[in-house]
């Protein structure tokens, strides 16, 4: 099974990156993750949104990497009490045709380290955002990684071992929602 991992954060030391970086190291076996990262992925502007291949090039990769893919695993910042903008701003790129909308009937789970809080209502509104784009969001197990600066080294490494098994079956989780779905197609 093949699981397409995006961070919502850009910073090289990012917590979510890190959480990304996990995932690839607890994936069970059979599960491969591939970590795209969306820094190149323009501001969204309807004009460029021009036709089959008009894209600009870093969202026709993305659309199909994420179209490559099994399922997606979203790592989820919390910023001002929403998504950060480069994961918004990600989502409105690939919700709109052409080409294609690869997140439709898409597995998707969701993942975050933050604050006090996790990042709760980041995922909150995610989940809200995705409904238009008709991905099938894994609805439990959750995961929210509160107080991540006690849980991650300063290079944004998980380094806490109840986080790392709560990180593992969120992935050993989307793995099943997503067998589950194939079964019922």
């Amino acid at each position: 099974m093949k699981l397409l991992g995006i961070s919502g954060s850009l910073r090289a030391a990012s917590n979510n990156t890190g959480l990304l970086r996990a995932a690839i190291e607890l994936a069970p076996a059979g599960v491969e993750i591939l970590i795209h990262d969306i820094g190149d992925i323009p501001l969204y502007n309807g004009d460029e949104n021009g036709g089959e291949g008009k894209q600009p090039v870093g969202v026709l990769r993305l659309k199909e990497a994420i179209a490559d893919s099994d399922a997606v695993l979203l790592a989820v910042p919390e910023y001002n009490y929403s998504l950060s903008g480069v994961m918004k701003n990600m989502i409105d790129w690939v919700s709109v045709p052409p080409p294609s909308t690869p997140l439709n009937d898409k597995p998707v789970a969701l993942m975050g380290a933050g604050g006090m809080s996790g990042t709760m209502r980041a995922q909150f509104h995610l989940r809200q955002i995705l409904v238009h784009s008709n991905a099938l969001v894994l609805n439990k197990p959750e995961l929210y990684v509160s107080r991540a600066w006690e849980k991650f080294d300063k290079q944004g490494n998980l380094t806490d071992e109840a986080t790392r098994d709560l990180v593992r079956g969120l992935v050993e989780g989307l793995a099943r929602w997503t067998n589950r779905l194939r079964g019922a197609a």
